[in-house]
C-alpha cells in the first residue's frame, strides 16, 4: 500500500501534490520566459507539458523523488510555484533539489519559506544526508536563496551543458544533514 502524499504547511503556504488539474499552471510556469531563463526544462504547448506531469508522477511511482505544488494556505487550488527533489540515490543518501515560482510572487519570501519545509522533510522522512542544487551561472536569486539556507558552494562545471545552442556553466551547491 502506498503511503499518502505528504502535504507540508508553513505560516503562509501549503505544499501539496501536483495533480492532473494543475497541468495548465505547470505549462504557464514552464513556458514563462522569466521562469525558464535559468531553468532546465521548458514547454511550448500544453500537450508537451504532459511530459512534465509524467515526470512528477514517475518520481513518486519509482521512488526517485517528490515534487510539491506551492499554494497559499487559503487557496490550495491556485498554484504559484513548485519545488521538490529528483535524482534520489538511496545508497548514497543524496538527492537533487529544484524549485520555481511565477514572477508575480518573486521577492515575497515564498521560496525562503517553502524550501526549508522540503529540506526538513528530506532530512527527517527520506533518510537523506546530502541535498544538491545545480544553478546556472547568472541566476543570482537562486544563489542568494541557497546562501541564505546555508548551502555550500562546491564549484562550477564550465560549459558543461548546452542550452539554446550555447554552452552554459553550472554551479554546484550542497547542504548536509548534520543531525
Amino acid at each position: 500500500m502506498t503511503a499518502p502524499f505528504p502535504e507540508l504547511t508553513t505560516a503562509r503556504l501549503l505544499l501539496r501534490k501536483i495533480e492532473d488539474a494543475d497541468k495548465t499552471f505547470i505549462f504557464e510556469g514552464l513556458s514563462h520566459p522569466e521562469v525558464i531563463k535559468y531553468y532546465g526544462v521548458s514547454y511550448t504547448s500544453l500537450e508537451e507539458t504532459t511530459a512534465q506531469m509524467n515526470f512528477y508522477n514517475d518520481l513518486l511511482v519509482n521512488e526517485t523523488g517528490i515534487w510539491w505544488a506551492i499554494c497559499f494556505n487559503e487557496d490550495p487550488a491556485k498554484v504559484i510555484g513548485a519545488c521538490g527533489f529528483n535524482q534520489l540515490h538511496k545508497q548514497f543518501k543524496k538527492i537533487e533539489m529544484g524549485y520555481w515560482l511565477l514572477p508575480p510572487y518573486w521577492g515575497k519570501g515564498i521560496m525562503t519559506e517553502a524550501v526549508p519545509a522540503i529540506i526538513g522533510y528530506a532530512f527527517t522522512n527520506m533518510d537523506i544526508h546530502r541535498i544538491e542544487a545545480v544553478v546556472e551561472d547568472g541566476n543570482g536569486e537562486s544563489t542568494k536563496l541557497l546562501q541564505k539556507l546555508h548551502f555550500r558552494y562546491e564549484g562550477t562545471l564550465a560549459e558543461s551543458e548546452i542550452k539554446n545552442g550555447q554552452f552554459i556553466n553550472l554551479q554546484y551547491w550542497a547542504l548536509l544533514n548534520k543531525k
